[in-house]
């Protein structure tokens, strides 16, 4: 009726025990190397076998699994081929640097690495372990897959397009993935590329 105040009628589905239930998740957001460190820990690493397994994690974006899964056979130039990759895929390519595959190259001439071996054939623990001590000598708490998030970063920074960054360097399906892996820009950096491009 005409001036009759009416109730109030809320969404039934609208209460906190039902928003907490289907709230977006929250994205974790990961901390990302500068350049300068990661090439700081790499050069101050003086035994070659983990300079090369580093180079490969921070150039390649290799996982640390695929890294010691690695056998002279699966090296077709600048070219790696990985037989046992997460995604499950049979046969997933990564890309290296020239520089870096003469320096596989050389090192595993250099120790006469049969076809068919590791050519890291160390433990998972004890690979951890190294990256953690190379970490330490620059100061930084680092794990394995900084290494890999620093790969997407650098080269998401440097201008290559995302899906570059996503199918061939990371190996992602998916590139909502990528894009958490790329971190946040800090304030320093959105203003040294805001000076690039217009300064």
């Amino acid at each position: 009726m005409i001036g009759t105040s009416q109730p109030d009628l809320k969404n039934p589905c609208y209460n906190s025990v039902i928003k907490k239930i289907f709230r977006q998740p929250q994205l974790r957001q990961f901390r990302i190397l500068e350049k300068d460190t990661v090439d700081e820990i790499i050069f101050r690493t003086m035994i070659t076998r983990n300079r090369i397994m580093l180079e490969l994690m921070a150039r390649a974006g290799m996982r640390i699994s695929e890294v010691l899964n690695l056998t002279p056979m699966d090296i077709d130039g600048c070219k790696l081929i990985l037989q046992k990759p997460k995604s499950g895929r049979a046969g997933e390519i990564v890309y290296i640097p020239s520089k870096l595959q003469r320096r596989l190259g050389d090192y595993v001439r250099d120790n006469n690495i049969k076809p068919d071996e590791y050519v890291f054939p160390i433990s998972y623990s004890t690979s951890w372990s190294m990256v953690k001590k190379s970490g330490r000598l620059v100061g930084v708490n680092l794990k394995p897959h900084d290494l890999r998030r620093h790969a997407a970063t650098y080269a998401s920074r440097a201008g290559t397009p995302i899906e570059i960054v996503s199918k061939v360097i990371l190996r992602h399906a998916d590139l909502t993935t990528t894009q958490r892996y790329l971190g946040n820009v800090g304030d320093t950096e959105a203003m040294r590329w805001i000076e690039n491009l217009y300064g």
